[in-house]
């Protein structure tokens, strides 16, 4: 295994397979084509066009389209083709800076291939001249990635929250972080990627922050999400990352663009750099 195996193993997708999701005038995600069907038997919320699948015009606003999707997801997920939601929206659209076109329950979100948005914390601590990395377990009653490792903080981005409240909130659920410590923590990169799942595409964009976690403080989780935390050092959770599947699948992601925003992992000590860079940043 490698660093390269990591970071293509979030980026396997076949869009040939899927009919584009239309907005408007966006495409805004994909559907399987048996997904497409499904939604196609509710014309007065999609109607087919020579785009794709688009949201019918006379649902002309944001919230018309909320609504309409909601009254329809139960009969969606009767089909089997599409999950029963949990009640926390997400805003569809392909940059963050946009007006959402619509909002949409989180777990109908990879059905319908749209972008999603979420927030990842690196909690790092320097000892003795070396960078450690608080790294959490997943509790064992997760639906995605149960019992593998993963970043202090993390976690999808509401519809309604800013990306400074959500960071804020994460971090009080995950790491009982106080407030003013989350605030501190730094903007620092953003992650793409896109895969094929069961339940339709993983089309994700994350936005990275870094934390100097005081000595002081040790992480500790108020939502039962996490099961414990353990500092590790930068090269035994790289160790990891490259040559086990401890870690959930984007938090190898994560810890490898810290790694080479460190300086850890270099084009004269990493292969495939140049590849790895490239597939951090894929965005179809």
């Amino acid at each position: 295994m490698s660093y390269l195996d990591k970071v293509n193993r979030c980026n396997v997708r076949d869009l040939s397979k899927y009919v584009p999701f239309v907005v408007g005038d966006t495409q805004v995600g994909w559907l399987t084509r048996e997904r497409a069907d499904t939604v196609l038997r509710h014309p007065d919320v999609f109607v087919k066009t020579a785009a794709g699948v688009a949201m019918a015009p006379t649902l002309s606003t944001a919230e018309d389209r909320t609504d309409a999707l909601a009254h329809i997801a139960p009969q969606l997920a009767a089909s089997d083709l599409f999950r029963n939601g949990t009640g926390e929206m997400y805003g569809i659209k392909n940059q963050w800076s946009e007006p959402a076109l619509l909002r949409m329950d989180r777990m109908l979100v990879p059905a319908f291939g749209a972008r999603a948005y979420g927030v990842h914390l690196n909690g790092s601590v320097v000892k003795d001249g070396a960078v450690h990395l608080w790294i959490g377990t997943r509790a064992d009653d997760r639906i995605v990635e149960p019992g593998k490792l993963d970043n202090m903080v993390a976690g999808g981005q509401p519809a309604n929250l800013s990306i400074t409240e959500n960071l804020i909130k994460e971090s009080a659920e995950e790491a009982g972080l106080s407030a003013d410590l989350a605030r501190s923590a730094k903007a620092a990169s953003v992650i793409s990627y896109c895969f094929e799942t069961a339940n339709g595409l993983r089309n994700d964009i994350l936005f990275c922050y870094d934390l100097n976690v005081p000595d002081d403080i040790t992480p500790r989780n108020t939502d039962g999400e996490i099961s414990g935390f353990e500092l590790m050092a930068l090269p035994e959770v790289l160790t990891l990352v490259r040559e086990t599947n401890r870690f959930k699948f984007n938090v190898n992601l994560v810890i490898i663009d810290l790694s080479m925003r460190l300086g850890a992992l270099t084009p004269e000590n990493t292969p495939n750099y140049e590849q790895i860079a490239a597939g951090l940043r894929s965005r179809p």
